[in-house]
């Protein structure tokens, strides 16, 4: 459990919201835009890149909407809003990588077998852990569109990333 709310706080931090929105049930999910709590995580080395990462996100507002089938289950959720300052530092040499995201959309599908199918447009960070599909660690940002999976287990398995890519490590590396 630990591990998918971590990786969720990571993907484009609003996720931890919706999923904690729907899991208080429909009342918690409000009609205009929310801020969203300013964030801070430690990860250590070999999760999200070689090194220890620490990832900030500051100043990000949501709108979130839920999709019930007939029976009153949760099938789809949509989320968009100004995106976060985000800020990325190696914990080992301090360098920064400084992301001011200007917004996004994501869509989210609850498949019938307990997988998750999410499409994110806009500027969006996701960070794939070494259990995952392609294996990580890998920080990257997207402005483009990013379609994964994300199994009961909260494995990710990238389906496909269109756009410009930013390899996070990468650039914290130099």
């Amino acid at each position: 459990m630990y591990r998918t709310i971590v990786r969720m706080q990571n993907h484009c931090f609003a996720t931890i919201m919706a999923l904690a929105a729907i899991s208080a049930g429909p009342s918690a999910i409000a009609a205009g835009p929310v801020s969203l709590p300013d964030l801070e995580l430690d990860l250590p080395a070999g999760l999200a890149c070689s090194f220890p990462l620490t990832v900030e996100s500051r100043d990000s507002t949501l709108v979130i909407k839920e999709f019930q089938d007939r029976n009153g289950n949760l099938v789809r959720l949509l989320q968009a809003g100004r995106g976060a300052k985000l800020t990325f530092t190696n914990a080992d040499t301090n360098a920064q990588f400084v992301a001011d995201t200007p917004g996004s959309v994501t869509r989210i599908a609850f498949n019938a077998d307990g997988t998750q199918t999410w499409v994110t447009t806009g500027h969006n960070v996701l960070i794939l852990f070494p259990t995952d599909v392609p294996p990580g660690p890998s920080t990257t940002l997207t402005v483009g569109q990013v379609v994964f999976t994300v199994d009961s287990a909260g494995v990710f398995n990238l389906q496909k990333r269109t756009g410009i890519s930013t390899d996070i490590c990468a650039a914290l590396s130099q």
